[in-house]
């Protein structure tokens, strides 16, 4: 069994992630996601509210297969954590892939005993526009024992820090729009909400 491991901080999850999702579900037997705590990251948001986002995002992706699930009980300060739960879950004889953005790569040599993390999944790269891929990071992580691939797809050029700083809900699905409003996260919300008073 092929498994992709997808934690994302999702504040909040983007049609980027969706299609990402997606992809994943039509190459793997199943695609566990869940939102996490990036320790390099300040977050806005509570994990609880960005877990309940990554469910609607999920529930509206159209996979055939149905094999994309929250898996939020994976959820760890520690990648290597996550791991060591997904084994407890799924076996140790699975292959497990560690799905990260091109925008990770050159944090990954930092991330805890790491040397350890890469001898137990295999890493795919998702081209995120505005972060290339150079051969310097490829070579660093390959250097610690890391066997990556290079995801045929770039990310939508969208991104969850262009919602949260401009408002822009493009990059947002339907049902994350109406989850933000119901909740009412993030401040970007409330200047738009002030705009249309202010008329």
């Amino acid at each position: 069994m092929r498994i992709a491991l997808f934690g994302t901080s999702a504040d909040p999850p983007t049609a980027g992630h969706q299609v990402i999702l997606k992809w994943l579900s039509e190459r793997y037997d199943w695609v566990a996601v869940w939102a996490a705590d990036n320790p390099f990251k300040s977050h806005q948001t509570p994990l609880e509210h960005r877990a309940a986002m990554l469910r609607l995002l999920i529930a509206d992706i159209d996979a055939p297969q149905q094999n994309v699930a929250l898996e939020q009980e994976l959820s760890s300060f520690r990648t290597l954590e996550t791991i060591e739960k997904a084994q407890a879950r799924w076996g140790e004889d699975t292959e497990y892939t560690l799905v990260i953005g091109s925008d990770l790569l050159g944090q990954l040599p930092r991330w805890y005993q790491v040397e350890d993390l890469l001898r137990q999944v295999q890493l795919l790269v998702v081209p995120r526009p505005g972060y290339a891929i150079d051969e310097s990071s490829l070579e660093g992580v390959q250097n610690l024992g890391g066997k990556i691939a290079i995801a045929s797809l770039t990310g939508l050029d969208i991104s969850s820090t262009a919602y949260r700083e401009h408002g822009n809900a493009e990059a947002l699905t339907p049902p994350i729009v109406a989850y933000i409003h119901q909740e009412h996260l993030y401040k970007c919300q409330d200047i738009t909400t002030k705009k249309f008073q202010l008329r």
